[in-house]
């Protein structure tokens, strides 16, 4: 069961495409953050979605707002996808423990060993205040999380 509206979301610390660690209680007092969870890179429904990101990337990555993007990948793999897409944000690996941050937030699928798409819209004091929890083969509506954003 994915965490609800008004909790606060769990901290923190994976490795980005780069190596880099990065945890979301490094943007707190500074951005909201769009963390969005997907299953696999290389796949067409997770391309489709992080390349829409990639090309409205002003409203996901600015003054007010970081967007990082969580997946069961290796960050190897996750650098190579990155460099492929040409995606410059985040791609941040939730690979050993294995799904560990997603089974924080409660998108894990433990049959299939990875995320499913959930998105958690976290204010600047870290509290969850717009979700989205779609099955493995369902895209979710960018338009949707404008939307929150904007309403913030």
């Amino acid at each position: 069961m994915a965490i609800e509206v008004g909790t606060k979301a769990p901290d923190f610390e994976l490795k980005d495409n780069h190596g880099r660690t990065v945890r979301l209680s490094d943007h707190l007092g500074e951005k909201n953050v769009v963390l969005l969870f997907y299953p696999f890179a290389f796949t067409g429904v997770c391309t489709g979605e992080l390349c829409d990101i990639r090309d409205n990337l002003p409203s996901f990555v600015n003054e007010d707002t970081q967007v990082l993007a969580v997946s069961a990948d290796s960050m190897h793999s996750l650098r190579v996808y990155a460099e492929q897409e040409g995606f410059e944000y985040p791609l941040l690996s939730d690979f050993w423990p294995h799904g560990n941050v997603a089974r924080a937030y409660g998108v894990f699928d433990e049959e299939k060993g990875c995320a499913v798409r959930g998105t958690f819209i976290i204010d600047k004091e870290g509290v969850v205040r717009w979700t989205v929890v779609n099955a493995l083969p369902d895209a979710r509506d960018l338009n949707d999380y404008v939307k929150a954003l904007g309403s913030m």
